[in-house]
């Protein structure tokens, strides 16, 4: 999600790019009070599963973008020791609706499923149950398919509208991951990002009205479908989720010096003077980004943008944008095609590991002056954290922000702690390290004690890494 506005330390240059209101990130969202979670493994560690999915999907768009047909196949491994007896669907796009009402259902259903005898909605209808109809031994694959229909919400969100155009983040079922803790069942929260999935491939044909375009997740392109209908086809390979957008955009292409193709859509009313600075920075930022991080893998990126969305939003190969004569949160959101996208993180239990780096890289892109950025007396209170877990954000929205303001001005002070060239080579090695992985903040600060002699153990008690 996109960062905050900028306190006044901040250059002008910087507070251009912040521009979510803090009042978005300060409406209450959903508490754990819905978590269903089984019970953690004996085990200390346990392979996280089901792995190596496969996602085969096919769908149908309306008129104008609003409701989606079709069929989904997802194909998977088990890697645990433990036999798997069930898989669960998230249906991210109900986190907002719940379970519906009686003359107004869930945005998003699952029917006819195949491979496994589904069970009820639970979590407020944003997770399925399946039950495979033999235990799962470890190492082998199965698949479960279903049909799925989706009707895009009144309301400008990821997964929302705003006029012609059609959002549709996390609006495609995904399965949920279990490791030692058990399944990862967290509600979805508005405030931040309940979201935990390990890297997948997806096969997507979007057949849709020939004057819609459809910037999606992935290498995309076009073929003709029936009178009046293309088909946008998009393959991605080791990709956390699968997100596309649906209007009469404006389009542009063009390729960083780096090799990796920027293609750009936006609504005809976002201001040019912003979609022209969010094309320039966003070339920028995934070139320098690869350079810091590692080579950005996907080939392609999509920088969607329009005059009236809130902030920013990030998806593995396409962002959304709120765009002003000023531009938008764009180097915030390329930051998290490797935080939270490459190098992945459970972004309900630790978003700092997300939010937080793509701050810190964005203040790096722009060389904002993070000295004295933060200081000890802003903290709350004692139960504040940078590594709280969104159960805590959810409950406390007013202090969100300091995931994107604290976060960022530890890992700078972490930078002047063990010298620039030192941070430059654990980011990059970390990254490496974890490439299409998932990391922990236990991870990190590992990683950041073996490459200085100092003892980092005060630093992450001062603020408050634990």
């Amino acid at each position: 999600m996109s960062s905050l506005r900028a306190p006044a330390w901040w250059s002008s240059a910087a507070r251009r790019l912040l521009v979510v209101p803090l009042a978005l990130l300060m409406a209450a969202g959903a508490t754990s009070a819905g978590a269903v979670t089984a019970p953690a493994s004996k085990a200390e560690a346990e392979a996280a599963a089901p792995d190596r999915l496969r996602y085969d999907v096919s769908l149908r768009g309306d008129a104008d973008g609003s409701h989606w047909t079709g069929r989904q196949r997802v194909s998977f491994r088990n890697a645990s020791d433990r036999p798997l007896r069930e898989v669960y669907v998230r249906l991210w796009g109900n986190g907002d609706d719940k379970c519906g009402t009686p003359g107004k259902p869930p945005p998003v259903k699952v029917s006819k499923v195949r491979g496994g005898t589904a069970g009820r909605l639970t979590v407020n209808c944003t997770a399925l149950r399946i039950t495979l109809p033999k235990p799962l031994a470890r190492g082998e694959r199965t698949a479960v398919s279903f049909d799925v229909s989706i009707t895009v919400p009144q309301r400008n969100d990821r997964f929302g509208r705003e006029g012609a155009f059609r959002f549709l983040g996390n609006a495609l079922p995904v399965l949920a991951v279990h490791d030692a803790k058990g399944w990862h069942l967290d509600p979805y929260v508005s405030t931040g990002e309940s979201f935990y999935a390990l890297a997948s491939d997806f096969r997507v044909r979007i057949d849709h009205p020939a004057a819609l375009k459809v910037p999606a997740t992935g290498r995309t392109w076009t073929s003709h479908g029936k009178p009046g209908r293309t088909v946008t086809h998009s393959v991605a390979q080791r990709v956390r989720d699968f997100a596309w957008a649906a209007g009469p955009f404006r389009t542009a292409v063009e390729t960083s010096p780096g090799g990796v193709r920027v293609k750009s859509y936006w609504a005809p009313n976002t201001p040019a003077a912003g979609v022209r600075l969010n094309r320039k920075d966003g070339v920028a930022a995934v070139d320098r980004f690869g350079k810091e991080f590692g080579r950005y893998p996907y080939g392609e990126i999509d920088l969607v943008m329009t005059k009236d969305f809130g902030g920013g939003m990030e998806y593995p190969g396409l962002v959304i944008l709120g765009t002003t004569e000023e531009g938008g949160a764009v180097v915030h959101e390329v930051a998290h095609q490797w935080w939270y996208g490459i190098v992945g993180n459970d972004e309900y239990g630790a978003p700092w590991l997300d939010e937080s780096f793509a701050q810190y890289a964005t203040a790096r892109f722009y060389g904002w002056d993070t000295r004295d950025c933060w200081s000890d007396a802003d903290w709350p209170s004692e139960h504040t954290a940078l590594t709280n877990s969104m159960a805590y954000w959810s409950k406390h929205p007013g202090e969100y922000h300091l995931i994107y303001m604290a976060g960022p001005c530890a890992l700078a002070r972490l930078e002047r702690t063990i010298g620039a060239d030192t941070m430059a080579r654990l980011l990059k090695r970390y990254a490496r390290d974890h490439w299409y992985g998932v990391s922990t903040t236990a991870d990190f600060k590992k990683a950041a004690q073996s490459v200085t002699d100092n003892d980092l153990g005060p630093f992450w008690t001062k603020h408050r890494i634990r």
